[in-house]
């Protein structure tokens, strides 16, 4: 099931999320692959959150998990 894989591989970037204070929920997955998620700790209030976001979770999200076409923070 595509969330499943969706969690695992935000499992996958977690601990380098929390090294810095933050952590990562996943909120929903829609039928068009985008993944909504939720920055907290650290990461909710980080000027470049964004960026993590972006370059660091969507990146890793449509590497290993293909359908993924975005992901949006909450």
């Amino acid at each position: 099931m595509l969330q499943e894989r969706v969690l695992s591989a935000i499992q996958d970037v977690r601990p380098s999320l929390q090294a810095d204070g933050g952590d990562i929920e996943l909120v929903s997955v829609a039928e068009d692959g985008t993944v909504t998620v939720k920055l907290t700790g650290a990461c909710g209030s980080c000027p470049y959150s964004i960026m993590t976001l972006k370059q660091g979770v969507e990146a890793y999200l449509k590497k290993v998990v293909p359908e993924v076409k975005e992901v949006v923070s909450e």
